[in-house]
């Protein structure tokens, strides 16, 4: 057992200049035990932690967390990149991921980034050492993501997919989200789906159209028209408006409207109701996400639900386990998704009984 240092009384501390070795003689106990108490999931008996907290708590101490990086060479900081927060989805996520990496003692350090200069950021990076990256970004995912894997940073691409294998990715099913999707329009009778797309260079985006187009041709069916909203709201509501300009009474109309998120669906709704079209009646609109919003009256959005949490942890258990040893099998993990049902869009008509 580590000798404990020689005690003296309390009075003597100045709270100004508290140290561990101050709370190590006031509590009885080794620095060592002062240490491993204001280390997350460092292993300490319950009794000498609740000596040492309460020790802490008399002199006032504060663990030195710039001291500790240097003593372990780990800053406890995970990086999460994203391109925006237009997204519902992502704040949920970056709440739900900091306080699981909390438990575990890491914080969160947000960059949110419209740059293309990958370079850029992988600087600005490197300058915070963080100890892993969360790439959510739908531009610099695959090229920065493998960036930072050469540096021997941790890596997990988030609801991305990854064009090599030696990056650890968690997606959604979005291929299967997107089948689902076909399916359910087509057995609700709607012949003339059209699909407004998220960015052009997503795996997301590219995954949810090749689900759709699979699961109409299974049906006999194929997407009419196309529009690219881009992720944004103001993108999304312009070109639904040029979908839909100009075919308000044709019969080459789309019926039915998939939209890659559920942010640019309200976007979609809002400007069919511009244009004068009921929202079922004349389209029905699916999105994907299922984020709080769509359950909303105004919107009653019927929606692909991506399961954020087992998502979350199985990107922080892939961290944790790429910090422990870099050398560990990169995984691959796709959380299922599921149909969620509400109002926005037309249901196949009930069956008369034989």
């Amino acid at each position: 057992m580590a000798p404990r240092p020689p005690r003296r009384p309390v009075s003597s501390v100045s709270k100004n200049s508290v140290t561990s070795i101050d709370v190590a003689r006031l509590a009885e106990v080794s620095q060592s035990a002062v240490s491993r108490t204001f280390t997350p999931g460092a292993s300490v008996a319950p009794e000498t932690r609740a000596r040492v907290l309460e020790a802490a708590r008399k002199l006032g101490y504060r663990p030195n967390a710039i001291a500790s990086t240097l003593s372990t060479r780990r800053s406890r900081m995970i990086a999460v990149v994203l391109s925006n927060l237009q997204n519902q989805f992502y704040p949920v996520v970056i709440e739900t991921l900091s306080q699981r990496l909390q438990k575990d003692g890491y914080h969160v350090l947000l960059f949110i980034t419209e740059t293309e200069d990958a370079d850029e950021l992988l600087l600005e990076l490197m300058r915070y050492q963080v100890d892993g990256i969360v790439m959510a970004s739908t531009h610099l995912s695959s090229g920065l993501a493998q960036q930072m894997e050469d540096a021997r940073v941790p890596v997990v691409m988030f609801n991305r997919t990854a064009s090599k294998g030696s990056i650890s990715t968690v997606s959604s099913d979005n291929f299967g989200g997107g089948k689902a999707v076909a399916h359910f329009l087509a057995d609700g009778g709607h012949q003339r789906v059209a699909y407004l797309a998220g960015a052009e260079d997503s795996s997301t985006n590219q995954d949810r159209e090749a689900g759709l187009r699979a699961g109409l041709s299974e049906r006999g069916l194929r997407v009419v028209a196309r529009a690219v909203g881009n992720y944004e709201f103001d993108r999304a509501a312009q070109a639904t408006h040029e979908l839909f300009d100009g075919l308000i009474n044709s019969a080459e109309r789309p019926d039915a409207l998939f939209v890659a998120s559920d942010h640019m669906a309200f976007a979609a709704i809002d400007t069919l109701r511009t244009l004068g079209l009921r929202v079922p009646e004349d389209v029905s609109v699916v999105g994907f996400d299922n984020v709080p919003q769509a359950a909303w009256g105004a919107y009653g959005l019927t929606t692909i639900e991506q399961s954020a949490v087992p998502m979350i942890e199985a990107t922080v258990r892939m961290l944790l386990q790429q910090l422990e040893d870099d050398a560990v099998t990169r995984d691959h993990v796709v959380v299922p998704t599921r149909l969620v049902v509400r109002t926005s869009a037309r249901l196949a008509p009930p069956q008369s009984p034989p």
